[in-house]
Parts: C-alpha cells; sequence; structure tokens
C-alpha cells in the first residue's frame, strides 16, 4: 500500500528533525544552522557532518 501525501509530510518532517538534532549534538551547530545546512546539502549524512564541522570552526 502507498503511504498517502500526508504520510509522506509526517515522515519527511520526522527525517529533517532526526537530522537537526544529530547534527546539534554531534558538532554543536546551532538548529537554525543545522536546517540551513539540510536544505542546501540535502540528506547525506556524511556530508553533512562535514560541512556542520567546517561552520562550527568558523
Amino acid at each position: 500500500m502507498a503511504e498517502t501525501e500526508q504520510e509522506f509530510v509526517e515522515r519527511a518532517r520526522a527525517q529533517m528533525e532526526f537530522r537537526v538534532q544529530f547534527l546539534t549534538r554531534e558538532t554543536g551547530v546551532t538548529e537554525a544552522q543545522a536546517r540551513e545546512l539540510i536544505d542546501l546539502i540535502g540528506n547525506d549524512a556524511n556530508s553533512l557532518l562535514r560541512e556542520a564541522r567546517l561552520l562550527r570552526r568558523v
């Protein structure tokens, strides 16, 4: 059974929230910075971690 649009949106939000919390915990960036990185880069964990760590150095 295919998921409904509402289920898709809820799953996407949950994934975004998970990535935001992961990045803030692992790298120390703010939630706003984490959300911006996800918007720019996408959902690739390795790329997000690399960029968040670089951002934190600045």
